[in-house]
């Protein structure tokens, strides 16, 4: 089926661009929330894999990025908080208005796992975390990758923030350019030990103990950012949610390297994409199930 363009307008803050994927006779919708300066393009492989089960997918790019930034990212106010409580919510909404009678799902990469965790669920019924951590430059495996890491966070950041008036990540490897504030933030958040569940604004260790949405983590080997340590780190304020682990070793599921970005790879689904799909499928049949009877 043809995919649908989308604006969904984020509480007079402006709009966010977003693409349905759509299954004939869906028996659940995805919401894909993108990793930090990652477009939703990056996404469009798995969520056409989606569409192949049955399960309609929504993808988007957060304020700022992707086709929902503006003519310029200077004077953009948006914060990486910002993304998660408000452009989130703004995404689960409207689909939950736009298909009320099929279970509402979601699939969060890397910090769209972290608003996942900080949303408390809402009409969200089941979630897959992908690669998700909190992202604590001490935590990051490798010597050479935690000082590169160190020298963006640390010293590019401000510096370049504050003479371009936005993060000029294409310049410098960093995905897609970012807004000031977004990578400010995320830049304080690397240097605090328990990353936001330490900055009193977020109010993170109430808002995670609260989530009660069944949640599948995966996790990669060769990932030197979501290793074990740094997702045990970010899952640890969540008690109150079902939560099974998936730690994946490449060579296991016959690939060379899977790391950070990998997982959404085409050249990856064939050994990946069935699990959580059929993960997602068995949580969408139990809810229905249990709506029915």
């Amino acid at each position: 089926m043809t995919p649908e363009s989308i604006t969904i307008p984020v509480a007079g803050k402006g709009c966010i661009a977003a693409t349905l994927w759509p299954a004939h006779e869906a028996r659940a919708v995805v919401l894909i929330h993108p990793a930090t300066a990652v477009t939703q393009a990056f996404y469009e492989h798995f969520a056409r894999f989606l569409t192949s089960l049955g399960m309609s997918a929504l993808t988007y790019d957060y304020r700022g990025t992707g086709r929902s930034r503006g003519a310029t990212l200077r004077g953009e106010t948006v914060t990486m908080a910002g993304w998660m409580d408000e452009d989130v919510p703004a995404v689960t909404r409207w689909a939950a208005a736009r298909f009320a009678r099929v279970p509402l799902l979601a699939v969060g990469h890397s910090v769209g796992g972290h608003a996942l965790i900080l949303g408390g669920g809402g009409p969200v019924r089941a979630a897959v975390l992908v690669a998700s951590h909190a992202g604590v430059t001490a935590t990051i495996r490798g010597a050479a990758e935690r000082a590169r890491v160190w020298l963006v966070m640390r010293l590019l950041a401000p510096l370049l923030c504050g003479l371009a008036g936005y993060m000029p990540g294409k310049r410098i490897g960093l995905g897609e350019d970012l807004p000031r504030g977004v990578m400010l933030e995320w830049s304080r958040w690397t240097t605090l030990p328990r990353y936001f569940y330490d900055d009193p604004a977020v109010d993170a260790a109430r808002r995670a103990a609260s989530l009660r949405t069944p949640l599948l983590v995966l996790g990669f080997d060769d990932d030197p950012w979501a290793n074990p340590h740094a997702m045990d780190l970010l899952l640890s304020g969540v008690t109150g949610a079902a939560i099974e682990r998936r730690q994946v070793r490449p060579a296991d599921a016959g690939l060379p390297g899977i790391g950070h970005m990998g997982f959404f790879r085409k050249r990856c689904g064939a050994a990946l994409w069935p699990q959580v799909g059929e993960w997602l499928l068995a949580r969408a049949g139990a809810m229905q199930g249990s709506e029915a009877s």
